[in-house]
């Protein structure tokens, strides 16, 4: 079915300077994307349903993170675009996922400001060392970081009781152990870096 899709993308009328913006694998993380309106309900203190079917459409947008990237390298479509296309869409859901949960209650605010931060530095020194000719990949710890953010996020997002557990308590624990990674993955990414600064002073 995927090799269907595919062909029947690569039919589009798109010119060929363009076929590195428009493919794929790009398209599918731009549609990750359509989620941010819905998250936005949230702010409405949404009822158990309503809360229920939003946490699905978050974890659907999570589970498209893993399918760009497999149809990337797949058919050998891993563009620069796409690479800095990929995690802005993901920091965007679950940046704005996190903060339109705080007014409701459903995250704890110095949490969620701990996160951001970590990011906003992880991409400052991550940039600064690609001007200097290095390329600080993901880490392990940055994708168990990821998926457990994720978690915690749909647990969060569901926050009623569901089939016997207490979805909110659930989501706080996973959220701590989110937050352990996060800031695991943030050391060892700055010790990549200042080992690589050092090093580039010899």
């Amino acid at each position: 079915m995927l090799d269907a899709i595919k062909k029947g993308f690569d039919r589009l009328p798109v010119s060929r300077e363009f076929r590195d913006i428009v493919n794929l694998p790009n398209t599918v993380t731009m549609l990750r994307v359509l989620i941010l309106p819905v998250l936005f309900l949230l702010l409405l203190q949404p009822n158990k349903l309503v809360s229920l079917l939003i946490a699905v459409l978050f974890a659907l947008a999570a589970l498209t993170d893993m399918l760009d990237g497999y149809i990337a390298r797949r058919y050998k479509i891993v563009t620069k675009i796409g690479k800095l296309l990929d995690p802005i869409a993901d920091k965007m859901i679950v940046s704005t996922a996190m903060i339109l949960m705080i007014p409701v209650g459903r995250i704890p605010a110095w949490i969620v400001a701990i996160i951001i931060i970590r990011d906003i530095a992880i991409d400052g020194i991550r940039h600064v060392a690609s001007i200097g000719g290095l390329i600080i990949s993901a880490s392990r710890l940055g994708k168990y970081k990821t998926f457990t953010q994720e978690a915690a996020i749909t647990a969060l997002i569901i926050h009623y009781p569901l089939l016997g557990l207490d979805a909110h308590y659930v989501g706080l624990i996973i959220l701590y152990a989110a937050l352990a990674l996060t800031v695991l993955s943030g050391v060892e990414y700055f010790y990549k870096f200042f080992r690589w600064a050092f090093k580039s002073k010899d």
